[in-house]
């Protein structure tokens, strides 16, 4: 998925020292701690080599100054990630630490007894961590993991073909606003937007976000509560129908609902399209996907958050995301605990904002973010009236997958507003 950049690799293994001293320093504290000789198992989906190098020194100067203990990085890629782990988890196979982006599937883990609770050996160092992110991955009271990243949802847009179609997006502030700037696009001959269909999550983030701008936080807790009408409610179906009056502009790119997100960030980075509605992880990706590798420079590329909606109850600075970390499986050795404690140092946090790989959620880290697109989506995040967590993710995995299902089904033209609404209530109902 993500080209070879062996000139990062070699730099970074060259400068470790200096970049890191301050994480070498903390790998001798950690020297007087006499473990058996044990391997820890550590999946992740992270494909980038830039991170994965970064992520094999620290453990390699956490091997050296603890003799004995193996750390074994194992990557899955996104979409097989999701399907193995639940069988990996039921298995002798099991890692010690997986990625987790918490929500309902994380809580369902957790009541199936396959997470780690590491409530007292987390507590003393809870203060390093911004007080949300740490306590999406505590549940009923219990810690059962470390956070890692924060990200926002949004439209990444090219200033280019925005200008060539006379579009100001900073006009672009409500929903009716938007449909007239897909409008404007089209009549400059422009594909407005480009999205992925085939993998459904990347839709499901417009139900998602038009859902959060009319019900509110109060109305999808209220159908999270199951409450009235729930998630089958006016408010879900006035949603979809918003929806589809962007799909019936058809302003999506041929072949869009067999696209792959490497497909459509491809199509982005070409230049193909005006916009994608995306997370921030998305600013190397689809350079990373493009034809030339360079993608949207960025000097042509701008970012938006979602419109609002006229009469909606939602709020502008309302923001959908996720909070990725990492848990512990409920086998996990004492080594596996130190290791994710060692793991979870603000000076890797630092490094890694600095290069643009994450939005750190260690305490200060964020002071390293250069690049300007992550300093104004860190600051969107830290001054968000509510940060919702992805659907596909907040409600598990039954009724996100029908969240996902239903948001193509609205695009596709295969569903009405309100089958979709009805769907997802039916699929809570049984949760």
């Amino acid at each position: 998925m993500h080209y070879q950049n062996n000139h990062n690799t070699h730099y970074l293994k060259k400068h470790w020292k200096k970049l890191f001293y301050p994480v070498a320093v903390a790998a001798s504290l950690t020297s007087s701690f006499s473990w058996a000789d044990t391997t820890i198992r550590m999946l992740h989906l992270e494909a980038d080599p830039k991170v994965v190098a970064i992520w094999e020194q620290v453990a390699k100067d956490y091997e050296k100054a603890n003799p004995g203990q193996h750390v074994k990085l194992e990557y899955l890629e996104n979409e097989a990630f999701k399907q193995k782990l639940p069988t990996l988890l039921q298995s002798d196979q099991r890692p010690d630490i997986f990625y987790s982006w918490g929500g309902g599937n994380f809580q369902t883990r957790v009541d199936a007894g396959l997470l780690k609770d590491v409530t007292k050996e987390m507590k003393d160092i809870k203060s390093r961590f911004s007080e949300a992110s740490f306590d999406a991955y505590n549940y009923h009271g219990k810690q059962y993991g470390l956070p890692y990243m924060v990200s926002q949802v949004g439209f990444w847009y090219n200033k280019s073909l925005f200008n060539k179609a006379g579009v100001d997006a900073d006009n672009v502030v409500n929903w009716d606003d938007f449909l007239a700037a897909i409008k404007k696009l089209q009549a400059a001959g422009i594909t407005p937007i480009t999205t992925a269909g085939g993998d459904k999550w990347p839709v499901q983030f417009y139900w998602a976000l038009l859902t959060m701008r009319q019900a509110g936080q109060q109305g999808i807790q209220d159908a999270i509560d199951k409450k009235g009408d729930g998630f089958a409610g006016k408010d879900f179906i006035k949603a979809g129908e918003e929806l589809k009056r962007l799909v019936d502009l058809n302003p999506f790119q041929p072949g869009y609902l067999a696209a792959s997100f490497g497909d459509s960030s491809g199509n982005f980075g070409d230049g193909k399209a005006a916009m994608q509605l995306m997370g921030d992880w998305n600013y190397l990706f689809q350079a990373q996907q493009s034809i030339s590798g360079k993608g949207v420079g960025d000097k042509n590329l701008g970012w938006m958050n979602f419109p609002i909606l006229k009469d909606g109850k939602g709020k502008a600075t309302d923001t959908l995301g996720g909070i990725a970390g990492w848990v512990l499986t409920a086998q996990a050795s004492p080594e596996a605990v130190q290791w994710l404690k060692y793991f979870s140092n603000i000076e890797m946090q630092k490094h890694l904002a600095k290069i643009n790989m994450i939005i750190p959620v260690v305490k200060g880290a964020d002071t390293a973010i250069e690049n300007p697109f992550k300093k104004r989506i860190a600051q969107n995040i830290a001054s968000s009236t509510w940060h919702q967590l992805f659907y596909d993710q907040a409600f598990g995995a039954n009724v996100g997958s029908v969240v996902n299902d239903v948001s193509v089904g609205i695009v596709g033209e295969s569903l009405t507003p309100e089958e979709a609404a009805e769907q997802v209530q039916e699929a809570w109902e049984f949760e």
